[in-house]
């Protein structure tokens, strides 16, 4: 397991520009980059057992994790 956070630059090394932009420009990408990012923190707290939970709660946050990250590198793709 790693406990290196999954971080929108990192994932998106190229569309690093098109993110800063849409963070101005499009309040609803915005709020699912935030949304992003604060789960991504939750994951990592648990992971690195700074806030543990069980595995199911863990599953759950890594599967919300996985369906913004999905739905912003559509939004990244077409923009």
């Amino acid at each position: 397991m790693s406990h290196t956070p999954h971080e929108l630059m990192e994932e998106f090394p190229d569309k690093t520009d098109v993110m800063h932009r849409l963070k101005g420009e499009d309040a609803h990408f915005a709020r699912m980059f935030d949304e992003y990012h604060s789960i991504n923190r939750a994951i990592h707290r648990a992971e690195t057992n700074v806030e543990p939970t069980d595995d199911l709660h863990m599953s759950e946050m890594r599967k919300e994790r996985m369906a913004l990250k999905d739905k912003i590198a559509v939004i990244l793709r077409d923009a």
